[in-house]
């Protein structure tokens, strides 16, 4: 995985007298009750946080360090850093939950603490640890520097960190983690921040709305009729004696909301009055040209806050509108700048103040190298991944374990050496000998596969001009298809300026398309133009060379495989090819 420099926006500290006297009286903090509030009142900021939240949770922590490329190795299972990340809050099931816990905070407050305490057993050994996220409202700093954390209803002391001390290896440890505010390193800043306003515009407008629909409720509006009719009166009520008309408008209100479906909430109140004032029956209505309006500007607001929540607004406002494919873009672009960002910050803290002290500890050399990453392949599952894994499988260019891994199945469903029945074509030897081949793959027919070629008896040997010549042909092709790929949805604006930097005929390796897309976004539209003069030029047949380097191409991008030199040899083993040589 490539770490990019926006990802590593974050900080984290340990409570210590040092980063106590540091804040105390400079940080901003009123804002962060106003969205909490907000958090448990409308329920849009509600799904932000927690859609941040359960996308963590699907998230697996591991040990890792930095190559020079920029992308993160994992650590051997054996080594100090991969035990100890491995332990982070008791095992992946504790690391789910610390995660997806942290998602409202940082979406609401932008801020988190991570409050760690040692369990003892009998002896009062350290047996554990209780890995707690609490919020801004549950750590509290009072006078003297001392810090209290509320964990199920209980205060708890916190000590500050002194690295000039001898530590006390049962006190409790808090680490502050935030994302900075651009303007002040050490305050914290969240999409809700810069939303303040507008949810308190969207709160008027949802109090508005609710308002019109009661006022719909307690009544119809007035029916004017001409003096002469008789005002009803209530049961009971004494020869002509009419009833109060204050008292009729507050009967008729209270029994629409205490019954919705009574006739009180269908029927207008009927009113008498002189017969010159009106003619004829009149009906009054209580509706209001701002009854459309507050409906269209609370969709505005709405809409406003999606926009601010730095993912795609369709997660808040819906994918109704969107294809299968389009559906899955947008889910990937919310993954990478809505969930990854934000494990950044927390893997930030785990790493530095977790992971790296504890290695020092253990003299571990190097510890500085070390960090603590994710992995968030499991939320970037395609619907068609499974299909490509097979297809990929067969044409050798993945082994039976990503096959397994891609479709849903583990290594322990790999099939013993008695069950195992050789799937792929004859003429093609696995990947790995040491690897069993799945016993469930059936071959595709010919013409519903986007498989590399391969079933077909090799020709007469290419030379080499031929060679060079077919592969500038699919280098070409697959070189004009990356810079179309370029500006479609697999490729979504953010990661246009990474896209840049990679050669364009490698670019589908990177970026995701699916088969059906590869015609409906033209990618090879006229990448075969100059086939029938390559042909002609050293006596192939040019259909079928048309015909089999369109069905490689595809097969390369549907697989996100690279083309090499040595495949052009393989491609041209199609018998139709030679016909003419």
């Amino acid at each position: 995985m490539t770490v990019s420099p926006r990802q590593l926006t974050a900080a984290a500290s340990r409570y210590s007298v040092k980063t106590t006297n540091s804040r105390a009286g400079r940080t901003d903090t009123s804002w962060q009750q106003e969205a909490w509030r907000f958090f448990k009142e409308v329920p849009e900021v509600r799904f932000a946080g927690t859609w941040v939240g359960n996308a963590m949770s699907g998230v697996t922590l591991y040990a890792g360090r930095r190559a020079d490329d920029g992308t993160i190795e994992r650590a051997p299972d054996n080594h100090p850093a991969s035990e100890i990340v491995r332990e982070i809050a008791g095992g992946p099931d504790g690391q789910s939950n610390l995660l997806g816990d942290f998602g409202p905070h940082l979406v609401v407050a932008g801020e988190g603490w991570i409050v760690v305490r040692p369990t003892a057993d009998d002896t009062n050994a350290i047996d554990g640890y209780d890995w707690r996220v609490l919020s801004t409202r549950e750590v509290k700093q009072q006078g003297g520097g001392k810090l209290t954390a509320e964990v199920d209803g209980e205060d708890i002391p916190i000590p500050p960190y002194d690295p000039n001390a001898e530590p006390d290896p049962m006190a409790p440890i808090a680490i502050r983690v935030w994302k900075p505010s651009p303007d002040r390193h050490i305050e914290a800043d969240s999409p809700v921040r810069s939303s303040l306003v507008l949810l308190e515009e969207l709160q008027l407008l949802n109090a508005a709305v609710a308002a019109i629909a009661r006022s719909r409720i307690t009544g119809r509006g007035v029916l004017l009729v001409p003096k002469g009719t008789r005002f009803p009166t209530s049961p009971g009520t004494a020869g002509d004696a009419e009833d109060d008309l204050l008292e009729v408008f507050l009967e008729v209100a209270s029994t629409a909301i205490r019954e919705p479906d009574s006739a009180a909430a269908t029927v207008p109140i009927i009113l008498e009055v002189p017969a010159e004032v009106i003619s004829d029956i009149k009906w009054l209505s209580f509706e209001s040209n701002f009854d459309e309006l507050a409906l269209k500007l609370r969709d505005e607001a709405i809409r406003r806050f999606a926009n601010g929540l730095e993912v795609p607004a369709e997660i808040l406002l819906g994918l109704s509108d969107a294809n299968h494919w389009s559906a899955w873009a947008i889910s990937a672009e919310a993954v990478r700048l809505g969930v990854e960002p934000r494990l950044a910050i927390v893997c930030h803290a785990l790493t530095t103040q977790w992971l790296r002290p504890l290695l020092e500890d253990q003299a571990v050399e190097d510890p500085d190298e070390w960090l603590v990453w994710y992995d968030t392949s499991q939320l970037r599952v395609q619907a068609n991944r499974a299909q490509t894994a097979l297809e990929a499988f067969q044409a050798g260019l993945i082994s039976a374990a990503a096959a397994r891994r891609e479709t849903g199945f583990d290594e322990a469903d790999a099939p013993t050496a008695d069950e195992a029945t050789p799937n792929r074509n004859a003429d093609q030897a696995p990947a790995d000998d040491d690897e069993e081949t799945p016993s469930n793959v059936t071959t595709l027919p010919v013409g519903e596969t986007t498989s590399i070629p391969d079933t077909l008896p090799a020709a007469a040997v290419q030379p080499e001009r031929v060679l060079a010549a077919v592969d500038g042909l699919i280098w070409a092709a697959l070189q004009a298809a990356g810079e179309r790929l370029r500006n479609k949805p697999a490729c979504p604006r953010s990661e246009r300026a990474r896209a840049r930097e990679i050669v364009p005929a490698e670019l589908h390796t990177v970026f995701p398309v699916e088969p059906d897309m590869v015609d409906a976004w033209h990618l090879l539209d006229g990448a075969w133009a100059r086939v029938p003069e390559i042909a002609r030029r050293y006596g192939l047949n040019p259909d079928c060379l048309a015909g089999v380097l369109d069905d490689y191409a595809r097969a390369l991008i549907a697989a996100r495989h690279p083309h090499t030199y040595e495949d052009t040899a393989r491609v041209l083993r199609a018998p139709c090819i030679a016909e003419a040589a």
